[in-house]
């Protein structure tokens, strides 16, 4: 069974204060935030892409949906494309699949995060399981992942 202990020690270690947010089993973003009784502007999902060959984490709204051209131009990268399904369940062996937490020095991955989620307080997102969150202050997950911000998501013309 997946659980976030990896992903909480993580956090106690480099004196992250967390909050272990346990809700009913929820597969997407907007049904995790739903879940915890959270706006999909704080709940952040991750979405991992391929960028000239080496896996980058992307970190957005669970309401909003990446923008691939955006990632390309932050990254000055000549590709960039949705890491595959088989290439996740390598990546994050202790998450289940689709519920990485975004915090990429756990797992020796850069972050890309959207600019809307760094004007929240507070950040919250999978813990490497479909019925946990974490919530940490957004100033203590820029100083844990220390990542790059950028206008990488937009809200896709059917959500709004």
């Amino acid at each position: 069974m997946t659980t976030p202990d990896h992903l909480i020690a993580f956090l106690k270690e480099q004196n992250v204060r967390h909050e272990l947010i346990k809700h009913p089993e929820a597969f997407t973003a907007q049904e995790v935030a739903h879940a915890i009784h959270k706006t999909g502007k704080v709940l952040a999902k991750t979405v991992v892409v391929e960028a000239d060959g080496k896996h980058v984490m992307t970190v957005v709204p669970a309401h909003h949906k990446v923008k691939l051209a955006a990632v390309k131009a932050a990254l000055k990268a000549k590709d960039v494309h949705l890491a595959r399904e088989e290439q996740l369940r390598e990546l994050f062996p202790d998450c289940d699949l689709g519920a990485m937490p975004p915090v990429g020095p756990l797992y020796h991955l850069p972050v890309v995060l959207s600019a809307e989620l760094q004007q929240r307080p507070e950040i919250v997102f999978n813990a490497c399981t479909h019925t946990e969150c974490v919530k940490i202050a957004s100033q203590d997950f820029e100083r844990l992942v220390k990542p790059q911000i950028a206008e990488i998501s937009e809200v896709p013309p059917d959500a709004r």
